[in-house]
């Protein structure tokens, strides 16, 4: 057999329909074997390296940086973060712990919560239409409001040399260690989220990138590629009350987080890493689990008992006790990455015959109905509508 191969092949994914989306797409899918995790990203970096320069002329960096899944989510709120715009989110919610103003003292002891400061340099001089206009964008993400302060003269903390509502509610310790913290200057405009953690990161996050590209906030570089690593294993699901899994279920775990399947499993974290581009992702894949006992304590803690693993996946099991070699990979939408590099609004201006937003395509008329004949021969059977009549009497 091969010991690494890549193929180009066309997927199908049921998801949301986006600029960047499509339910029909190319994949360049690459797996190998006996290569590490380092390796892998080293040399799928050399790669997209080649062919930015090669198709056109565009020179990357060398090497790209690296981010944790966590400092991406810390500090950009996202895990493809566009770092072509200079903005940070500030983590502030242990300064904010004892204030009066009861939506930042609530999340701030709260677990799960997060309070986060966007600093907007210059943004004194938005307009409260300006300020409405984003407070209601982050409504998309859930947000349910957006504190602000302008910082009109950061030497007096107080009413006066901060604009806002909730400044009467800030006692002057927080204040000062706001300022400090986010490197506040004259001018300045702070922007708050707290919430959960999940609803802050995706809020200031997209706000970030707004914001960023409208006032000009960025770095002037055409390309910021960016590795984003150490993903987390598992995440919880709060409404079921079990932990899933972040990437699949046959992802590993870190080396040195064996120990933490069973013990700590919201801290295992896993051999997985993405590639993004200005703040897209143009790939991501995994080093697999290749130990059967491995795999059976991933399924224990996905909830996945021993009768049921060995129902769906006994031909893994079994396939990794008899010797399955350590392998890992990484696929590209090749799509995607056409888009950007011609530089096109929607990855629809790429593909021959894009499908519409409701996944229909005009070319074929696809999907289509199907017959009885169809529908037996799969072994299919509809439910048919009932309609309800209902008959109003004359009174």
């Amino acid at each position: 057999g091969f010991d690494r191969y890549y193929q180009i092949v066309k997927c199908f994914r049921d998801e949301d329909l986006r600029a960047d989306r499509q339910p029909e797409f190319t994949q360049v899918d690459i797996e190998t074997s006996f290569m590490s995790e380092g390796e892998i990203v080293q040399l799928m970096e050399e790669l997209i390296r080649a062919v930015f320069r090669e198709v056109i002329g565009a020179e990357l960096p060398d090497p790209f940086p690296r981010l944790s899944y966590g400092e991406a989510m810390d500090r950009y709120g996202s895990d493809k973060p566009d770092l072509r715009v200079t903005l940070e989110l500030i983590e502030v919610a242990d300064v904010l712990k004892d204030v009066s103003f009861k939506v930042f003292a609530g999340v701030a002891n709260s677990a799960g919560g997060r309070i986060a400061a966007l600093r907007v340099p210059g943004g004194a001089s938005l307009t409260r239409g300006e300020i409405d206009a984003y407070t209601q964008f982050v409504g998309i993400y859930g947000a349910r409001g957006l504190a602000y302060i302008k910082v009109n003269d950061v030497t007096q903390l107080n009413e006066i040399g901060l604009q806002s509502p909730i400044v009467k509610n800030l006692h002057q310790q927080a204040l000062r260690a706001i300022v400090e913290r986010t490197g506040a200057q004259s001018g300045d405009l702070l922007f708050f989220g707290a919430d959960k953690r999940k609803v802050v990161n995706d809020a200031l996050g997209a706000l970030r990138v707004k914001i960023g590209h409208e006032k000009g906030l960025v770095n002037g570089h055409a390309w910021e590629p960016v590795w984003v690593v150490d993903f987390p294993m598992f995440d919880y699901d709060e409404e079921e009350r079990r932990w899933t899994a972040c990437h699949h279920p046959f992802t590993s775990p870190k080396d040195d987080h064996l120990e933490r399947l069973q013990d700590d499993p919201g801290n295992c974290l896993a051999k997985a890493y993405d590639l993004a581009l200005n703040g897209s992702e143009l790939g991501g894949g995994s080093v697999r689990i290749h130990r059967s006992e491995v795999q059976e304590q991933v399924f224990q803690v996905l909830g996945i008992g021993e009768e049921e693993a060995r129902l769906k996946f006994g031909f893994l099991l079994d396939a990794l006790k008899y010797g399955a070699p350590p392998h890992g990979g990484l696929a590209f939408g090749l799509d995607r990455i056409v888009t950007m590099m011609a530089g096109a609004e929607s990855i629809r201006d790429v593909i021959a015959f894009p499908k519409t937003q409701r996944a229909q395509c005009l070319l074929t008329d696809a999907p289509s109905g199907v017959d009885d004949k169809q529908l037996r021969e799969l072994h299919i059977r509809l439910r048919q509508k009932v309609e309800t009549q209902v008959e109003v009497g004359r009174g």
